[in-house]
């Protein structure tokens, strides 16, 4: 997993790496312009904050979550090895924002406001969701941030076990989303079948420009 993001205006001229999921014991070290987050307890590295960034990688135009070329991954680990860093950084090209298809809906057996979902997704998966969502439902096609998304408002996708039940990912909401003239109220996106394709990406830039209707 690579999750990169970019936000000059809060952090300043720093890309933020993160390859997993923050721990409560965290060792935190620096070298050059790179610091490095590792779990307290096993040594995993957990993710690195890039300083001065745009001397790398020249100027980033993008905010919040960025996709990095092959040539921007490859001039950050040279960084990584001039700072003696023994660590080579992924490209990771999955789509984390798709088009998902409820095929089950079931409530959850540990909750009364919980349901249990079987969702299609890209490359023939079916992803185990838990939903609190009231107006969740089979048959519909809904947006899906898949593990590894990072939501507009901050928040990473991790897999998660919710009451009980293992959930991997989380279907979205048009507030979650951002979309403009997004309900400000609980339930999911339900899109056209006639307009999205189950296993299509769901460009989350592009819809929110869109002027959608609710």
């Amino acid at each position: 997993m690579l999750i990169t993001c970019y936000n000059p205006a809060q952090l300043g001229d720093v890309l933020l790496v993160v390859l997993g999921q923050a721990k409560a014991e965290q060792r935190v070290s620096r070298k050059a312009n790179i610091v490095q987050i590792a779990d307290q307890e096993t040594g995993q590295i957990i993710g690195f904050n890039f300083f001065k960034v745009s001397e790398l990688l020249g100027d980033l135009t993008a905010t919040g979550q960025i996709v990095l070329s092959f040539q921007q991954l490859k001039k950050l680990n040279q960084a990584l090895q001039a700072a003696g860093i023994d660590y080579t950084l992924l490209a990771d090209q999955d789509a984390k924002f798709v088009v998902g298809y409820v095929e089950k809906c079931e409530p959850h057996p540990n909750s009364n406001h919980l349901h249990l979902t079987q969702v299609k997704v890209d490359k023939d998966q079916e992803l185990q969701i838990v939903c609190g969502a009231p107006n969740i439902a089979a048959g519909q096609t809904v947006v899906v941030a898949k593990v590894g998304a990072m939501m507009p408002n901050g928040e990473i996708i991790w897999p998660g076990n919710l009451r009980g039940a293992i959930s991997n990912g989380m279907i979205c909401a048009a507030r979650e989303l951002k979309l403009p003239h997004a309900p400000q109220k609980r339930g999911i996106l339900v899109l056209s079948p006639e307009k999205y394709q189950v296993g299509s990406i769901f460009d989350l830039h592009q819809a929110q420009k869109a002027d959608w209707k609710f």
